[in-house]
């Protein structure tokens, strides 16, 4: 299987794979009544009505609005990798999704606007379950579909050279033969 070369398609790719682990228990607790709102209602109820919120445009505009904190968060989660490495994934992948899901979750409850913000403990632990799952997603699938040149450490001096050319690069090449 052909590998990852940019980190903006890989970001798109490992943040749809989160998002889909978040959405499966996002559901499977709202269906639960563990959480009260889902994640799609509280994030469309940032920018409408309760009532709209709850419709299937709200939906729609929830889904859209957690698919770019997810593809942000594995823009996050990559960068972090790169830096790091892609070493013990499960701690990197349990903190990255607390702390993405922690941002992702206070910013729809300090919207003064926002009718739809959760307020009972169990929808924000079912948050915090959910944000875990996205961010061990995430972590997992950008390691495994990444290819190895978007992990290379840095050069600690100006003799050593990257292991591979990156995709950019390689275009570069290519475009002046």
């Amino acid at each position: 299987m052909a590998k990852i070369k940019d980190r903006n398609t890989l970001a798109i790719v490992s943040g749809f794979i989160g998002l889909a682990g978040l959405m499966s228990v996002d559901i499977l607790s709202h269906s639960a009544s563990i959480s009260k709102r889902s994640y799609r209602e509280a994030s469309a109820g940032i920018f409408v009505s309760k009532s709209e919120a709850r419709s299937l445009r709200g939906q729609i505009l929830g889904v859209i609005m957690n698919s770019a904190v997810s593809i942000l968060g594995a823009k996050y989660i990559i960068n972090d990798m790169s830096k790091n490495g892609r070493d013990k994934i499960i701690p990197k992948g349990i903190l990255a999704g607390i702390t993405i899901g922690a941002i992702a979750t206070v910013i729809p409850n300090v919207v003064p606007k926002n009718s739809v913000k959760p307020k009972d403990a169990a929808s924000n632990l079912s948050y915090v379950f959910s944000n875990i799952v996205y961010g061990l997603l995430t972590t997992f699938s950008a390691t495994k579909l990444g290819h190895d040149s978007l992990f290379d450490a840095p050069p600690q001096n100006d003799y050593l050279k990257p292991t591979e050319q990156t995709s950019e690069q390689m275009k570069l090449a290519n475009a002046a033969c």
